[in-house]
């Protein structure tokens, strides 16, 4: 089976990696994002899956956008491709791309779909306090996560799993899939179902502003919030007017002692080996593990709350 991978970060190259293995397929290009400038010198890197097809010696194809790239539509058509596989490819497909190979073209979306459709399905399967999410194999077609689903695998979440980690959990899981699913199309026994458009939900786009924390949330609501924007665009507060980044909580492991009650939200109860944060009506808990300060590296809670003599009554945010 000849395949047009298309495909950018590294989310996409655990599948890219196993249909280069795959002894029935043989993946005949890569279509990724073009380069991009980063770091302070904002020097040029290549996308994870073009370090990959470079090393397998797999032509790539990098258009800015594919849609107005008739060039790159063409050169894909020339491969005779039987089918096209995409992952977090993040450009919507054309009609001249979707009916370009036999078998069409499959996307692998990372939530149970139609549930969270969108950009960004793991954050907010995180963000929504979700205790499973799962993959689908499905059809592209014109529309955004809308095509006919083919398979489909729950993944539990665990309470203090990321969504970087939870994101690596799902590309290995996916993987697994899209070699099942090419292995049932193969023989003519996928069963594609249409989605209940009823059932949806949406899984817009992470923006910046998302993770200014509201110590008036709920312990759960702000803990589930700094797990799913991790590593971007990451959660913060303020102390005495500075940013703080807050990058890992936990909830307590203990129930409140009576005279715990009654703080103000954002108010530093107690500082120990973490610092625990009233949150939510003022009876509510978070504990923050680790931080990092405006200009400085990640550090422990304890050994920043050290630096800046913070005490107990004081208030984050």
């Amino acid at each position: 089976m000849r395949i047009i991978f298309l495909g950018t970060p590294q989310i996409a190259v655990p599948t890219l990696e196993k249909l280069i293995d795959w002894p029935k397929g043989e993946v005949v290009a890569v279509v990724t994002q073009p380069d991009k400038p980063s770091g302070r010198g904002k020097h040029l890197h290549m996308p994870p899956t073009k370090v990959v097809a470079e090393d397998f010696g797999i032509p790539v194809l990098q258009p800015t956008k594919l849609s107005k790239s008739p060039e790159t539509v063409e050169a894909m058509k020339s491969l005779n491709p039987e089918v096209l596989v995409m992952v977090a490819f993040g450009q919507i497909l054309k009609q001249p791309v979707l009916e370009m190979a036999p078998y069409g073209v499959v996307n692998l979306h990372a939530s149970l779909l139609p549930k969270l459709r969108g950009p960004a399905p793991i954050n907010w399967a995180i963000i929504n306090g979700e205790s499973s999410t799962g993959i689908t194999t499905m059809f592209t077609d014109a529309g955004v996560d809308t095509g006919d689903m083919l398979l489909k695998r729950e993944v539990p979440i665990d309470q203090d799993m990321n969504a970087e980690e939870l994101g690596t959990v799902l590309a290995k899981a996916g993987a697994n899939l899209i070699i099942e699913t090419l292995e049932h199309m193969l023989v003519g026994s996928l069963r594609p179902e249409k989605q209940d458009d009823s059932l949806s939900t949406h899984a817009p786009m992470m923006m910046k502003e998302l993770g200014n924390i509201d110590w008036t949330k709920s312990a759960q609501d702000i803990h589930n919030l700094v797990r799913g924007l991790v590593p971007w665009p990451g959660t913060s507060t303020t102390f005495q007017e500075k940013p703080l980044k807050i990058i890992k909580t936990r909830m307590p492991y203990r129930l409140l002692d009576i005279d715990e009650a009654k703080r103000k939200p954002g108010e530093v109860v107690k500082i120990d080996d973490v610092l625990t944060v009233a949150c939510g009506d003022g009876n509510d808990r978070l504990e923050i593990l680790d931080v990092q300060p405006a200009n400085k590296a990640r550090m422990h809670a304890k050994d920043w709350a050290n630096g800046v003599h913070l005490k107990p009554g004081q208030t984050l945010g």
